[in-house]
């Protein structure tokens, strides 16, 4: 969200980074925000005059009263009443622009910082360090997919039996492995990086998931659900409307009417990631300058949609609909922000490291950025099978964005000024892909997996898989 004061103040400044970021509507958009600010001020204008009028007619009653004088009591008593409905509608029209200008605000994405390279699309990333080389297998590798159904603990059929496609059921030794590689990456970012580990909620209501920005964007990406006694009495009430029902083809559209009557503040998304609920940490508070920088982190399962990735990474786990991530959440000083960005990722790639993965760090540009970041760093980690790197962490800052959303301040002790905070958030790395990383560059030719040896300990000593 943007400050419309400096929206205002500025325009210039918003239109060259709106169109450094490829948008073609940057103009449109600030001069639209400054009519519908202005808009908004001359109905808060209209409000405060009216209001104001009122007062000066109650005083006037009440003289008028005093005066034993009646009929001017009546007179003005009678434009009393119609000054309390121009107030109401003067009112109603300022809650009204301020919904328009706010729904507009929310829609338009953050500023990029001014080192951020202009690129339309992901060939427009930079490259900034690698580390290790790629592998050199001297066999011809099979991607894990093979690899894990030739394991007998990988099955992609028995999961689509349960819920569909995009989902896996893991069994053995490698549920085992997966379940290490989350173990060992927040054993790393607590106890040699001080992050603080959450155990946070994985269902939020609306308000979270607008604070870091998914709504309204992203809605078609988000799994929506719904508190049970809510959906249960908007599910009756559908099929009471409809009356006689074929159970085939009616009840099931009746099910989405009850969903889509479902008033907000009785609907849960499943996170899209933990940064939704660790960044709400702070959300309506002040924290105190002194105890920034803040940083938590979280293993959760995340929900995905994936909407807009129609025939993308249709086989295997890069691309699921529920996913095991670590994330990394930092809340700073606007002043901090910066330094903590490198750090985070530093983190992150701390875990590639560890795990003896070739990989390397991208700067992405202008136009491969995601919607709420100032600045962001993606890791990029090598499958042999692909014969390319692929994305396994991104880093961003978000500067005051997310802040704004979710009215997040900082004051430092003793002083009563507040100001916003600065949220960043990383993955630390993403489980899954992780896995799928391992299995491809730790293969033998007769279809084993190798254990990294930071995670033999994790494994009880195992040291291969199959």
């Amino acid at each position: 969200m943007h400050d419309i004061k400096a929206l205002r103040e500025t325009p210039d400044l918003f239109i060259e980074a709106w169109t450094r970021r490829g948008r073609d509507s940057a103009a449109k958009d600030v001069h639209l925000a400054i009519s519908l600010d202005g808009e908004l001020r001359a109905a808060q204008t209209k409000f405060q005059t009216a209001q104001a009028e009122l007062k000066k007619l109650s005083a006037q009653i009440g003289q008028a009263k005093a005066q034993k004088d009646e009929a001017r009591a009546q007179t003005l008593m009678a434009e009393v009443e119609g000054l309390k409905a121009a107030i109401a509608e003067a009112q109603e029209t300022e809650r009204a622009k301020a919904e328009d200008l706010r729904n507009h605000l929310a829609a338009l994405p953050n500023l990029p910082f001014d080192d951020v390279p202009v690129g339309a699309d992901e060939h427009g990333n930079v490259e900034v360090r690698r580390h290790g080389a790629p592998v050199a297998l001297g066999f011809t590798p099979k991607d894990h997919a093979d690899l894990g159904e030739a394991l007998g603990m990988m099955d992609f059929e028995a999961a689509a039996k349960i819920s569909g496609s995009r989902f896996v059921v893991l069994k053995g030794q490698l549920a085992r492995l997966e379940r290490a590689i989350g173990q060992f990456m927040l054993d790393v970012q607590t106890e040699e990086h001080g992050y603080t580990e959450v155990n946070p909620p994985v269902l939020v209501k609306q308000p979270a998931v607008f604070g870091t920005g998914q709504l309204p964007k992203f809605y078609d990406d988000l799994f929506l659900v719904m508190d049970p006694m809510t959906r249960n009495d908007l599910l009756k009430k559908a099929l009471s409307d409809k009356g006689n029902i074929n159970p085939n083809d009616d009840l099931v559209e009746a099910i989405f009417q009850a969903l889509e009557a479902a008033p907000t503040n009785e609907q849960f998304f499943a996170v899209p990631t933990a940064e939704v609920s660790l960044t709400n940490l702070v959300r309506e508070a002040i924290t105190a300058e002194e105890e920034l920088p803040l940083r938590l982190t979280a293993l959760t399962n995340c929900f995905r949609a994936e909407a807009g990735s129609a025939g993308r990474d249709t086989k295997g786990m890069i691309r699921q609909h529920q996913f095991q991530k670590v994330e990394l959440v930092s809340i700073t000083t606007p002043e901090q922000s910066g330094e903590e960005h490198e750090r985070m990722t530093q983190c992150a790639e701390n875990i590639l490291k560890k795990l003896d993965l070739s990989f390397r760090t991208m700067l992405l540009c202008t136009g491969d950025m995601g919607f709420g970041a100032k600045k962001t760093y993606d890791l990029e980690v090598w499958l042999p099978s692909q014969n390319t790197y692929r994305e396994i962490s991104s880093c961003s800052n978000c500067g005051d964005f997310q802040a704004r959303r979710m009215d997040a301040r900082t004051r430092k002790s003793g002083e009563k000024g507040t100001r916003f905070v600065h949220t960043l958030n990383g993955s630390g790395l993403a489980v899954g892909r992780t896995l799928v990383a391992i299995m491809e560059n730790y293969q033998d030719e007769g279809g084993r997996i190798a254990v990294p040896s930071v995670l033999i300990p994790y494994m009880g000593g195992l040291t291969h898989i199959g």
